[in-house]
């Protein structure tokens, strides 16, 4: 083994010591890892002539992480070109042998700035050149030369920039929304506010504010740590490193630290979306209007023009006398599909009037009119956010305000669910009698979240004053709390009920009261789900949910439903034929048996051997042609490795298990201890509920919540045949990593009511079959 050069010892250990002060986080830790950095190489180069060693990137914003590279450049006079190649051996080996990153390039001034003529990249990290040793001069000339070129050039570079910044928010999402950020190449995070000070360079926008300067310490910090404790340089903020990392930067909770960064997410896209527009005005050749007349203004509403795409106030607009005008300005932005002017945000956060309570019908007017304009409405609303004139208006916005979602279903944090919600429910305003009841339901069902116990109960005691500060009559106040209180009933009423029980709808239309609330909740509910990802609705629960308001409606009209037939044409044709059958569309894979005990078990275990993930199923009894009784199970399925199973093959496992002669116990058991790595080391217990012996007027219903594992809803529906309850339907749903399935049972003499002592031991058995390994039925 040869010895180690002193160098790369000397370089190592300083760099070691900083990362093992624990007292150094933040921008300490940062000075110390750059200072460490900065000391050796001074060493190594001190006052050179004609040779410069110039930092860039990270290392020439001062902005080290432990798993940052030295981001260097040699720049030389070209009578030194025959000889600067040794110098830059001795520097860049002792580097290499340190076990620290080198982004290394050796070249005149000249040669460096043809390179970022060219290059963007180069030129941004040129943009952030810092001397750091040798001849001054050398690093001066590079910096004039650079800047100049980036100033002069802007109108071509520019735009190379501004769709590099869009580029990245597509491949890497927005840093705001989440579970698990790239704290760098998100939308909002790192290389956003490098992209900035790059157009601040550029003398088209000014330098980022201080909110900007704060978030992005903030991401720096959160940053500095992910790498201390990483073993490899990595900027993704995965879930287990949430938790050490906030105590490590002394921020509360996990869910306060990712608050803390959402909102700094938040605060920087929002200025950089700023200044991109901005950038695209600069890059734009000029205009052919008259110099006398000046910019053309164009009215929207009372006070309200647009001016040069961005919507600003009129020259006789007063703000603090004129208290609706916020919103107005809201309302015109969102209807006119165009961005608020800065000047008008400041304008407005600074001298605008309290809103008298209650709201004048205008400016509550005016807020329906923004949520309706659909998909606009979340950049202005977002504006009004930045400004804080949203908590203004409603203070108790604050409390979801960057809220994080536990639920992984969710891809939004609360508030911009919320916004969401209202914007997916602006295209269902004509399938309702009060389309402003539905948008302003849509912004306040989830309110309760940002207060402590069940999110339902807590938003039916504080969405009612809210609505009262509005201006909503006290029936308005009743309708929004109504769909406050009820906006989970339909999808979890016809994913776990027996949709042709009586009790089901009966229970429905108790809970609404009339059709006009049902349809309310109908629309809410579809942009509920819309507003929360693409795990949380689908045709099949569309269906289920649609299905449940045809039933509910045609019970509050005093008529009989329409005979139901949940299967579809293909479906039904393997129903006539009477046999066994197995059909793949799509996603849904369909099992068509003669019926027969314990098949919804036999049926889940080849699904799961075959490698597919059920996002939600439903099994039932209907008639062949001839009468014979058959059992339909239907999977909504998703490969757990990209391709669909052969056909064929699964056939032919359907076609065995159904004779009992397949192994699946030990096929499953084996499949477990392949995977047993990936299964997740902690999670919430499962937990098991029956529901009240009025919920159904057929059976009794089991209901039970658990993390999904490999083979689960084959060990339930099998732990179910083990106790002796004959299953009569089921619906089985995945919502993100977790299930919630109900089972609708009946004891082995067919008594509807499982009695108190047999649940106590279903409920162990289902417990025990929540947990992968267990239990063993072979």
């Amino acid at each position: 083994m040869s010895e180690e050069v002193p160098e790369a010892a000397a370089l190592r250990d300083a760099h070691a010591a900083a990362l093992a002060c624990p007292g150094l986080v933040g921008p300490a830790l940062r000075e110390a890892l750059t200072e460490a950095a900065n000391d050796w190489l001074r060493e190594r180069l001190g006052d050179a002539t004609d040779v410069a060693l110039v930092a860039v990137g990270s290392l020439g914003r001062r902005e080290l992480a432990a798993g940052s590279d030295l981001d260097l450049l040699l720049l030389y006079r070209d009578r030194l070109r025959g000889s600067v190649s040794e110098l830059a051996d001795s520097l860049w080996y002792p580097i290499w042998d340190s076990g620290i990153g080198l982004d290394h390039s050796v070249r005149t001034v000249g040669e460096a700035v043809s390179v970022a003529r060219e290059d963007l990249k180069a030129v941004l990290g040129m943009l952030d050149a810092r001397h750091v040793a040798g001849d001054p001069a050398l690093t001066a000339e590079l910096r004039e030369t650079v800047f100049a070129d980036w100033r002069r050039l802007s109108s071509r570079r520019l735009p190379e920039l501004v769709a590099s910044v869009r580029s990245r928010a597509e491949r890497w999402g927005e840093l705001a929304f989440l579970v698990e950020p790239d704290l760098k190449e998100s939308r909002g995070g790192i290389r956003d506010v490098q992209a900035m000070h790059a157009l601040a360079a550029a003398w088209v926008v000014d330098a980022p504010a201080e909110p900007v300067r704060a978030a992005y310490s903030w991401l720096l910090d959160v940053r500095g740590e992910l790498h201390r404790r990483s073993s490899r340089a990595t900027d993704r903020l995965v879930q287990q490193e949430q938790a050490p990392i906030t105590a490590a930067l002394g921020a509360g909770e996990p869910d306060e630290l990712m608050r803390r960064l959402y909102e700094a997410g938040r605060t920087i896209e929002f200025a950089t979306d700023h200044a991109c527009r901005r950038a695209e005005a600069a890059s734009r050749p000029p205009g052919r209007w008259r110099r006398s007349r000046g910019p053309t203004r164009q009215p929207l509403a009372e006070g309200v023009v647009e001016q040069d795409g961005e919507v600003h106030l009129a020259r006789d607009a007063a703000p603090a006398t004129d208290p609706g005008l916020v919103l107005r300005v809201a309302a015109a932005a969102a209807t006119a599909g165009l961005p608020l002017g800065m000047h008008t945000l400041d304008r407005l956060a600074t001298e605008s009037a309290a809103m008298p309570e209650p709201w004048p019908a205008d400016a509550r007017n005016a807020l329906v009119a923004t949520l309706g304009a659909g998909r606009p409405a979340i950049v202005v609303l977002e504006a009004l956010d930045q400004a804080g004139l949203l908590v203004r208006l409603m203070p108790e916005w604050e409390r979801v305000r960057c809220r994080p979602q536990h639920n992984t279903v969710h891809r939004f944090t609360v508030d911009r669910h919320l916004v969401e919600a209202a914007v997916e429910a602006s295209a269902l305003t004509r399938r309702v009698s009060r389309p402003d009841l539905l948008l302003l339901g849509a912004l306040l069902h989830d309110l309760g979240k940002g207060y402590p116990g069940d999110h339902t109960a807590a938003g039916v005691e504080v969405v009612p004053p809210v609505a009262r500060r509005m201006g909503l009559t006290e029936s308005d106040v009743d309708s929004v709390t109504a769909l406050v209180r009820h906006h989970l009933l339909l999808p979890e009423t016809a994913t776990r009920r027996d949709l042709d029980d009586p009790a089901t709808v009966a229970a429905v239309a108790a809970a609404v009261g009339d059709r006009d609330s049902l349809d309310l909740l109908h629309a809410l509910t579809i942009a509920d789900a819309a507003a929360t990802g693409k795990g949380a609705w689908g045709e099949w629960k569309a269906g289920l949910v649609a299905e449940l308001v045809a039933r509910t409606h045609a019970a509050l009209a005093g008529r009989p439903a329409e005979p139901a037939n949940p299967l579809d044409e293909g479906q039904r044709a393997l129903v006539r034929a009477g046999e066994l059958a197995v059909a793949l569309d799509g996603s849904q894979l369909t099992i068509v048996a003669p019926d027969a005990p314990d098949l919804l078990w036999r049926w889940a275990g080849i699904v799961s051997l075959h490698r597919l993930r059920v996002r939600s199923a439903s099994a039932l009894t209907t008639s062949s042609d001839s009468g014979a009784p058959m059992a339909v199970t239907s999977f909504d399925v998703v490969p757990q490795f990209g391709t669909m199973p052969d056909l064929d093959a699964l056939r032919s496992d359907v076609r065995r298990a159904a004779d009992g002669g397949f192994p699946l116990e030990a096929r499953l058991a084996e499949r477990e201890r392949a995977y047993a790595g990936t299964l997740p080391s902690r999670t919430a217990p499962p937990l098991v509920l029956w529901a009240d012996d009025d919920a159904s007027d057929v059976a009794s219903v089991v209901e039970v919540r658990a993390h999904d594992v490999i083979g689960l809803l084959y060990r339930l529906t099998r732990a179910l045949s083990t106790a002796g309850l004959t299953l009569r339907s089921a619906r089985i749903q995945t919502l993100g990593a977790e299930v919630v399935d109900a089972f609708y049972v009946v004891d082995v003499d067919g008594g509807r009511v499982v009695d108190a002592g047999r649940r106590e031991a279903v409920t162990g058995l289902l417990l025990r079959a929540c947990h992968a390994g267990g239990p063993n039925y072979a």
